[in-house]
């Protein structure tokens, strides 16, 4: 009775200021991705590629062959016929996965198996969509936002937990060639399985765990860090994931071993970006948006591009997101005193501090000395692509991206 009233008293409110009461967005949500989660899990590998494939195993710098994941991947893979593909880097590089392709093409590879993180995955991505392409050139599925309806058929066995790529059907690719970073995406991009092993976590370099808390909490604030739409659930899906990489973060970031925290750990950053929170509510995204280009430009590691932007962000959208950043303050760090103002504000420092306790720093000063014109480039980019409203409210124009970017510094 007492929630009945409130949601009473909350219309009635509305109604008097004259004020739209904004109700939950009509969503279809499908996600197709077998998850096989829990210790020792990569020994089930052989039994989810189908029977005869001709597998392209690909996976990143090298790392795998010396944790112990290589072996347990190859004896999976021992009754097929397998071609690897090595040295993917952290900010998949088009260059790069176009070499992947011509393997793919010239010995006639079925499935794909990326074997690391989200950069080794929506690698992998790329070239599930690129394979089947047949358009002039591969980088128009990029540069030209087409949507991959079909992909070759391919899985993941992840070993470093941050992107949610390995649930979701996104990609992000970058070439070094014009600085230029994109996303792309489709249903035909969803992995068909996903083994996460936590124990993987004990091999990780404690500044890419740093990351990969970094990446999933940004995950969840570009799909929660809008306006009110009385999305409960939804909401409380966020709030929760967000509590609980603040809570396991000192524990992994201290004792990768404590398979408890690093379960938790993996899971929050699959559930970050498997699509689920963000059905129903408004994304913003402009997060990321901006941050793609200081990855471009300075070769950043893409979370702490995400932290560099969000604060400054945040702050130069008080006034639309001000509900949502006390609402975040109270439920998430527990701030229940000070006006509406007070709160959001409380709200924001309590992000950079969170980003500052797991040693990522927060302005772009602090990763290059060649930060002059930055903001100016990025404004030019966007106008160039005609990205001329970004955010929830698709308001954000170029000039406000460059003095998002200029308070950053």
């Amino acid at each position: 009775m007492d929630f009945l009233n409130r949601v009473k008293k909350i219309k009635a409110t509305l109604v008097k200021k004259n004020l739209k009461f904004f109700k939950m967005l009509n969503f279809e949500f499908q996600n197709s991705t077998k998850i096989i989660f829990g210790k020792d899990t990569i020994g089930k590998l052989s039994t989810e590629i189908p029977t005869n494939s001709k597998v392209l195993m690909l996976y990143g710098g090298g790392s795998v062959k010396k944790n112990g994941i290589y072996e347990q991947v190859k004896k999976g893979l021992s009754n097929f016929e397998v071609i690897e593909f090595g040295g993917i880097p952290a900010n998949p590089e088009y260059e790069v996965l176009l070499k992947a392709l011509e393997i793919i093409k010239t010995e006639n590879i079925t499935y794909l198996l990326a074997v690391g993180g989200g950069s080794v995955i929506d690698g992998t991505k790329f070239l599930a969509s690129a394979a089947l392409y047949e358009g002039d050139s591969p980088w128009d599925i990029l540069s030209k936002f087409i949507r991959t309806e079909k992909g070759m058929p391919f899985g993941t066995v992840l070993t470093m937990p941050a992107t949610g790529s390995e649930m979701n059907s996104g990609a992000v690719i970058t070439r070094a060639e014009t600085q230029e970073k994109f996303g792309m995406g489709g249903p035909g991009l969803f992995p068909q399985f996903s083994i996460l092993d936590p124990q993987v976590i004990q091999s990780i370099p404690k500044n890419q765990i740093s990351n990969g808390i970094t990446d999933a909490f940004t995950h969840v604030l570009e799909q929660y860090m809008t306006y009110p739409i009385n999305a409960f659930l939804q909401d409380r899906f966020a709030e929760s994931i967000m509590q609980t990489l603040i809570e396991v973060a000192p524990m992994v970031l201290e004792n990768p071993f404590y398979y408890e925290a690093a379960a938790n750990y993996m899971w929050s950053c699959t559930m970050a970006l498997n699509g689920l929170i963000q059905k129903g509510v408004p994304t913003d995204w402009a997060v990321h948006s901006i941050g793609h280009e200081l990855t471009a430009k300075f070769g950043i590691d893409h979370a702490r591009t995400l932290a560099i932007i969000a604060p400054s962000h945040y702050r130069y959208n008080f006034e639309t997101k001000k509900k949502k950043l006390a609402q975040f303050a109270e439920r998430v760090f527990g701030v229940h005193t000070g006006t509406l103002e007070e709160k959001a504000t409380a709200g924001i420092d309590k992000i950079e501090a969170f980003f500052h306790s797991v040693n990522i720093p927060t302005k772009l000063s602090e990763y290059t000395s060649e930060f002059e014109g930055t903001a100016e480039r990025i404004e030019a980019r966007f106008i160039e692509r005609n990205w001329l409203g970004l955010g929830e409210h698709k308001s954000l124009t170029p000039a406000d991206v460059k003095k998002i970017v200029e308070m950053s510094y």
